[in-house]
């Protein structure tokens, strides 16, 4: 495999559909919001009869009742379907798509795109997060972590009701007296409801696909950019919920690391998580930590977010991370991930794009060097105009990967994967399974193992690919060789 990599790296169309059809496990860092492509949004806005503003190109309600619907500087959405202008505009302005940087910036316009969609990004979607499945399904995907439920509304609402002044204990008896259990079990029903409406958009169990077969689970969503009393709220919930439901396997921040409140209450947050995980210890707990880079916020605070995200957040696996040599003692934290196998999601176009971090000034190499275990993803793939195959393309480019440097990275998106059971393998070298089943998956005792462990499964579902792949791509070349024989 590694002589047809090389074969390929000369010519990027041959080597993206090598890399398409190659399995890729997980996608661990994906946001549903961002996932969803604007065409989708498009055709969502007119069917619910929304409004375009004619000056910003986003969606908003109706703002007159019928017939008038829309107002002056407003379009109606279907509008969008018979003008290929203003249906090319509005992608440009719902995603990073032909964006020139000028007098926004592309952090800024990226961010501001999760505004213009917000009328019609419904969260919970089951329909949006059934496209982002047949998405992934279709390149080889097998399993899918989705940032697709949060505590604000009510929850957030109940924080700024309650307060935060007595410190952590004492909110969260008022919390719970107050009814967040109630609100923690609404959501319950409502991530329910988006696998039901997932599982039936894709028409499952009676179709037969590879989107049918792909797993998926959920990340609870913090919006850090809350106030304080807000913001404890959610973490509570977001425990609460991730110890009871199996469909949410962790919590996690969301929103720009370098918002106002992101940094001013950086250790406050962390140190919400630190409470939370005392009571709920086994939830699972991923955080967006270091998606900052020089000169987007003062030197200081680019010193110890990942640090405080690991150390004070427990977090297992640390998004984006690519602040990471600005930290105090950059090398000992290093150290400490590698020790801790704590994971790195890794989003390249998403860092590119957001950060202008790219190439050799992005730290993926670093983390490699040091034996930190790293994964590839997509981040908000729609936004960024991406997904995983191009993550793949990307990094292979750009850092000279062999076949065995991205089987390894795929096989890393499995293993730190939020799955419960243990692993297939005896150690995260791969080298060989474990114990059990050191004499093959047909074996009684394996297979009493893999029963038991849903992650066990799927990792080995994924060699069963990989072999699959493989003899694939060796009858190609073989019958490329023999075409080429004069």
């Amino acid at each position: 495999m590694e002589r047809t990599l090389a074969e390929l790296r000369n010519s990027p169309p041959e080597l993206y559909a090598f890399l398409f059809r190659m399995p890729k496990g997980a996608d661990l860092h994906n946001h549903l919001a961002g996932a969803v492509y604007a065409e989708s949004f498009i055709q969502d806005a007119a069917a619910e009869a929304l409004c375009i503003d004619d000056h910003t190109l986003s969606f908003a309600p109706p703002a007159a009742p019928p017939p008038s619907h829309c107002t002056e500087g407003q379009i109606p959405a279907g509008r969008a379907l018979e003008d290929n202008q203003l249906f090319g505009s509005l992608i440009d302005s719902l995603s990073m798509r032909a964006f020139v940087p000028g007098r926004e910036s592309a952090h800024n316009h990226f961010f501001s795109t999760f505004d213009k969609f917000d009328a019609v990004s419904h969260e919970e979607s089951g329909p949006h997060a059934a496209e982002v499945t047949r998405r992934a399904a279709e390149q080889n995907e097998s399993y899918l972590e989705l940032m697709a439920v949060s505590g604000g509304g009510s929850v957030s609402a109940l924080g700024k009701q309650v307060g935060l002044n007595g410190g952590f204990d004492d909110a969260a008896s008022k919390l719970r007296q107050a009814g967040l259990p109630g609100l923690v079990q609404e959501l319950k029903a409502r991530v329910d409801q988006m696998e039901q409406q997932r599982r039936a958009s894709l028409q499952c169990p009676n179709a037969d696909s590879p989107a049918c077969h792909l797993t998926v689970r959920y990340i609870y969503q913090v919006l850090r950019a809350s106030p304080k009393d807000q913001v404890f709220a959610q973490v509570l919930a977001g425990f609460m919920l991730a110890s009871t439901d199996p469909q949410v396997v962790a919590i996690n921040f969301v929103q720009p690391e370098d918002y106002l409140t992101s940094m001013r209450d950086y250790h406050d947050h962390m140190q919400m998580v630190d409470y939370a995980k005392r009571i709920y210890p086994n939830v699972h707990v991923t955080l967006h930590a270091g998606e900052l880079t020089s000169g987007l916020v003062p030197p200081e605070g680019l010193r110890f977010h990942i640090r405080q995200a690991i150390e004070i957040g427990h977090a297992e696996r640390i998004g984006h991370g690519v602040s990471v040599m600005y930290e105090n003692d950059a090398t000992g934290l290093l150290e400490t991930m590698r020790q801790r196998q704590v994971a790195v999601e890794i989003n390249l176009t998403s860092n590119d794009l957001i950060l202008g971090v790219t190439g050799k000034d992005h730290p993926f190499p670093v983390y490699r060097q040091y034996g930190v275990p790293v994964v590839l993803s997509t981040d908000d793939e729609a936004v960024s105009r991406t997904h995983l195959t191009e993550e793949y393309l990307r990094a292979t480019r750009t850092y000279n990967l062999s076949y065995a440097d991205l089987k390894q990275i795929v096989r890393n998106s499995l293993e730190y994967a939020f799955l419960p059971g243990a692993s297939y393998w005896k150690s995260a070298q791969y080298r060989a399974p474990v114990a059990v089943c050191a004499g093959g998956a047909q074996s009684r005792a394996c297979q009493e193992f893999l029963n038991s462990s849903e992650k066990a499964r799927l990792q080995l579902d994924l060699e069963q690919r990989f072999e699959r792949f493989e003899s694939g791509a060796m009858r190609q070349q073989r019958a490329a060789t023999r075409n080429a024989t004069p």
